[in-house]
């Protein structure tokens, strides 16, 4: 969609000449000729920003200024100067503008202060969104961060686990949060006020496990890693599953589970209710919001203000794999707070081909987890014949059965 630019001008052939540079650009002008014609598009959550003239007969840029600040004081405005009015213009910086630009100015000048604008507003309002949902949601919308289908589906399985009484199997990649979505199913469930135990699953034993179920009693029991159980504990824990008392039962694991090391038993209960954590690389369309929930975390714990972000940093996260996930992610906020960027650093020495194959690559294994691993419908959503879809697989080592749900156990197995 494109992002609306609010264009205020006395002058109606300098209107339609920029109205037409601006949609050249790939936004969409909102021509006005005067402050009162342009006040009703002047609200708090208008998703663009403004251009305007100085001077203009009646209310001028300065008045419209003002008023936009009183709205909505990270409502970005630029506005244009006549010969002469550069004082004047460096005085409305320091009232509040974005920026100034002198007329007549270059086109690519142009662009590039509105493009500026734009992405300063979008970060904005994201923000003012995630906020929001946060404030108001329950614990999975506080604490799932995300705007991709995705992330809202994984909101969605969340809540419904929780209102069950079940155990219940967390997966996911390595630093996706696995522990941390299991926290949010018990805060979102009927014995949130209860204890949220986790213990390790490797080295557990029996002594130990009932040690963890008494100080669960009333809430939930986290067992991480459960492939790595020994043969006798996953005994103890199917007994544990047959009277689990008032305590739940909450397992995960990063790895796919062994059914060859695996209590057949122990398998088919858990595997019942799985909720699978999506991967970075499944998302990048969350890498922005994530690293902007991440930095304001950061900068509160530093003691500092929140870092500017620029669209090239952004971009250039997005174009990594991250297969340290969410993990990683956070790493790289913190030492983006500090000053240390590593990332960034890492990715400005690659070339256009290389960040593009990156995205590329994120944006096939996305298709493929949406389908369930079916490539063939991966490759309809992507629009790409299945000879094309089936060599970029193979060109980056993709394999649609690793995006396949484990196939559940019948009592003749």
């Amino acid at each position: 969609m494109r992002v609306p630019v609010l264009l205020v001008d006395d002058d109606a052939a300098v209107r339609d000449a920029l109205s037409q540079t601006l949609e050249l650009a790939g936004m969409r002008p909102v021509p006005a000729s005067s402050f009162v014609a342009a006040k009703d598009h002047i609200t708090q959550g208008f998703s663009g920003v403004i251009l305007s003239d100085i001077r203009m007969p009646g209310r001028d840029g300065f008045h419209l200024l003002a008023y936009a600040q009183e709205v909505d004081t990270d409502l970005p405005v630029v506005l244009l100067t006549g010969e002469g009015d550069i004082p004047m213009a460096v005085a409305a910086m320091e009232k509040g503008a974005f920026d100034f630009l002198e007329k007549p100015c270059a086109t690519g000048d142009l662009v590039a202060v509105l493009t500026r604008a734009i992405a300063t507003r979008q970060a904005v309002l994201a923000t003012r969104a995630e906020t929001g949902r946060q404030e108001s949601g329950d614990p999975a919308a506080r604490l799932i961060v995300g705007q991709s289908q995705l992330a809202t589906d994984l909101r969605v399985r969340v809540r419904l686990v929780a209102r069950a009484r079940g155990e219940v199997l967390v997966t996911g990649a390595p630093g996706s949060g696995i522990s941390k979505v299991a926290e949010v199913i018990h805060l979102c469930s009927d014995h949130a006020r209860g204890p949220f135990e986790k213990r390790a699953s490797d080295g557990l034993d029996r002594g130990g496990l009932a040690r963890a179920l008494a100080a669960g009693q009333g809430g939930a029991l986290f067992l991480d890693e459960v492939g790595r159980l020994s043969a006798d504990m996953q005994i103890a824990l199917i007994e544990a599953l047959e009277n689990p008392g008032e305590v739940r039962l909450m397992l995960g694991s990063t790895e796919v589970l062994d059914k060859s090391r695996i209590n057949p038993e122990l398998y088919y209960r858990i595997e019942a209710s799985i909720v699978r954590i999506p991967s970075l690389a499944e998302r990048p369309e969350d890498i922005p919001v994530l690293f902007r929930h991440y930095v304001a975390q950061a900068s509160e714990q530093a003691g500092g203000t929140v870092p500017e972000i620029s669209a090239d940093h952004l971009n250039a996260l997005i174009a990594q794999d991250w297969p340290g996930n969410a993990r990683s992610l956070m790493s790289a906020a913190m030492r983006f707070v500090l000053g240390v960027p590593q990332e960034v650093v890492t990715e400005a020495g690659l070339g256009l081909a290389e960040q593009m194959a990156r995205v590329e690559r994120s944006l096939l294994v996305a298709a493929l987890a949406r389908q369930n691993g079916r490539a063939a419908a991966a490759a309809e959503a992507l629009k790409l014949p299945r000879k094309t879809f089936y060599d970029k697989l193979a060109r980056y080592g993709i394999r649609p059965e690793d995006f396949r749900a484990p196939r559940r156990i019948t009592d003749t197995e």
